[in-house]
């Protein structure tokens, strides 16, 4: 009688390699946040510029809300909670906020 269970190394080799690449994966999707953050802050101090510039208000609460709701819905297109795409965002606008108050000084 031959024993047909799968070697237990096998499986553990080929969950580990599944592992490795889910890894790799978030890995290239951490560099792309961090590269897309930095050149959207690059932006937004470009807008903070301008706005000291033109004696405008650090905060726009109507483009804000605008686009949290945006980011909500593009949240559920893409199957991820929105309420923590809020949060995140939030905490987005709260630090180009305060890089607009400082311009500003």
């Amino acid at each position: 009688m031959t024993d047909t269970r799968p070697d237990p190394t096998d499986v553990i080799a080929r969950a580990s390699a599944v592992l490795r690449d889910h890894r790799d994966s978030i890995d290239r999707l951490d560099a792309i946040l961090v590269y897309t953050l930095g050149e959207r802050f690059k932006h937004t101090q470009a807008v903070g510029r301008l706005k000291a510039a033109h004696d405008l208000p650090p905060s726009d609460p109507a483009r804000e809300a605008a686009q949290i709701a945006r980011l909500e819905r593009l949240a559920r297109e893409a199957d991820l909670d929105p309420e923590f795409a809020k949060k995140f965002l939030n905490f987005i606008i709260q630090e180009v906020i305060k890089h607009h108050e400082r311009q500003q000084s």
